[in-house]
């Protein structure tokens, strides 16, 4: 019983925080997944898994190149 709310509560927070570290080419973009996953979640957060996630701007770690 307790599966049924936490892995939607896990998706729903897991999109959450994805969305918050991510960055996007406006911020209105990200405006507007943050109330889709906020007022919809579970639904919110499959849609922004599937489709939010390849709107984000790809940029370099910096740090990553340090070693190389």
């Amino acid at each position: 019983m307790i599966l049924f709310l936490a892995i939607p509560f896990g998706l729903w927070l897991g999109a959450l925080i994805d969305l918050l570290r991510s960055n996007f080419a406006d911020s209105i973009t990200k405006l507007i997944w943050l109330v889709v996953i906020v007022f919809i979640p579970v639904l919110g957060a499959i849609l922004y898994l599937f489709i939010g996630r390849k709107q984000k701007v790809n940029t370099i770690n910096q740090h990553s190149n340090t070693f190389q």
